[in-house]
């Protein structure tokens, strides 16, 4: 089905977040050669987060941030505004380097990082539209039912109990949200709605005030221990580090790094009274399906639903689509998907499209990294789940950075390392067989199937999934 637009439709332009208050006009770039303690590369959330802590913990310190476009260009004033609990890895594979402990006390510190960035943007005064209303994630027939019990099995052994997420009934699900074609759901509370742009421009805004200095329309082109170069002066630093996430394949030496896997998003018009009467969605919860080529979701402040899943999943060569313009089939199946999960919806018309990137590692666990040696640092590879992770970080590099032995440098994710992706054109056979066969297995499960299908685990193998 091709998706209606609206006479007003934007495609692209960074993201709909910017919508209301427009695309910001970057600042001013570096204007020569300084010396600093901290170099920060990417003015995103882990970035930002890391210089707000760095700065708290020791306002002697001259951080300097150096950002390509504007504070909040990259996946921060993009993504689908969830400031989720859930883990950016499986937990076994952070278990295998530091045992199911260490796999819990990460989950745990994920889960107090939700209310850190509440705390934080309750006292900076940062207005992020965000409300804790959970998360709700949604099976859709009989393969994804099957799954979302295995997922609730495998949470409760790894000690999430009934206050972490509970399996809902059929009235319970229809009490927070009508979902055409439901067959299950679980919630958890462990989830809060914000608007991103809103999120990341205040905190950029707090940073600026804590004496932190952001260099905007500054790319940086080589990174070196000590220093960071860009084409209008390089930045001495004790400690340089690189926050650039989904962007980092574009820098000299990371190419393979991370891949940058594309994500994208509609938003039609807000919805009148009588399609939310019919809806409900009353406590704003976030939502989320058990399908393959899954999907997820937002209830804005404005009474809109944002709407999101994967379109085009991986550019040739790590390219990145700068500025978030979205294929026109992308649209199409994004509007088919919102319209099967909301038919109540199918009157009213798209306003706003667009992509954007997040970085994958090879094993899909999220890592930070500080070298004493050389004061080269780096955190990310968040695979979609940055909005939290961020916040722990950015908290993490600070201690790592100031040379702290706390809880947060001794998670299992610090120092971790992988391989790299391979070389094209393996990296895109790849992912776009993994996606394929997830479409594949999902047109199948939607006919009736019963279990997994077993395309979708030949896709898991395929990319370490």
């Amino acid at each position: 089905m091709t998706a209606p637009l609206s006479p007003g439709f934007v495609n692209g332009e960074v993201s709909f977040w910017y919508r209301s208050p427009g695309v910001p006009t970057p600042g001013e770039p570096l204007g020569g050669d300084l010396q600093a303690d901290v170099a920060v590369i990417g003015a995103g959330y882990t970035g930002l987060w890391t210089a707000y802590y760095l700065k708290k913990a020791d306002p002697s310190l001259r951080i300097v941030v150096l950002e390509k476009e504007f504070a909040g260009f990259g996946a921060s004033g993009r993504n689908g505004g969830w400031l989720t609990g859930a883990l950016a890895g499986s937990p076994e594979r952070y278990a295998k380097t530091h045992g199911r402990d260490g796999a819990r006390r990460l989950q745990r510190a994920m889960f107090e990082a939700i209310d850190e960035v509440i705390r934080i943007a309750r006292e900076e005064g940062i207005d992020a539209d965000i409300v804790k209303g959970g998360l709700l994630t949604v099976a859709r027939g009989p393969a994804q039912d099957l799954r979302l019990r295995e997922e609730l099995t495998s949470q409760r052994a790894w000690g999430w109990d009934a206050g972490d997420v509970r399996l809902l009934t059929s009235d319970e699900m229809n009490d927070r949200l009508r979902i055409a074609g439901a067959t299950g759901a679980t919630w958890s509370p462990h989830c809060a709605r914000i608007q991103p742009a809103k999120l990341v421009r205040g905190l950029a805004r707090a940073v600026r005030d804590l004496g932190v200095e952001i260099y905007e329309r500054t790319p940086v082109t080589e990174i070196a221990p000590g220093r960071a170069v860009t084409p209008y002066g390089t930045v001495r630093a004790d400690h340089v580090l690189r926050c650039t996430e989904g962007f980092t394949a574009t820098i000299a030496g990371h190419h393979r790094d991370w891949l940058p896997m594309n994500s994208s998003m509609i938003v039609p018009e807000p919805l009148p009274e009588g399609v939310w009467a019919e809806l409900g969605w009353q406590g704003r919860e976030l939502l989320g399906d058990m399908a393959h080529y899954y999907m997820y979701a937002q209830r804005t402040a404005d009474d809109r639903i944002a709407f999101g899943g994967r379109g085009r999943p991986y550019l040739y060569g790590s390219r990145v689509d700068e500025r978030g313009h979205t294929h026109d089939w992308t649209v199409d199946a994004l509007w088919d998907l919102l319209v099967s999960f909301f038919p109540a919806v199918a009157g009213s018309r798209v306003e706003h499209a667009w992509s954007g990137v997040l970085g994958v590692p090879r094993d899909w666990c999220s890592a930070v990294h500080v070298d004493p040696a050389t004061g080269l640092g780096w955190a990310g590879g968040y695979t979609g789940h940055g909005v939290t992770t961020t916040n722990l970080a950015g908290r993490t590099l600070c201690d790592l950075v100031l040379r702290r032995d706390t809880d947060l440098t001794r998670m299992p994710w610090v120092d971790r390392r992988v391989r790299a992706w391979e070389p094209e054109p393996l990296r895109w056979l790849g992912v776009h067989s993994m996606y394929r066969l997830y479409r594949l297995a999902d047109a199948r499960e939607r006919r009736g199937m019963t279990r997994t299908s077993v395309l979708a685990r030949i896709a898991d193998k395929i990319t370490g999934h």
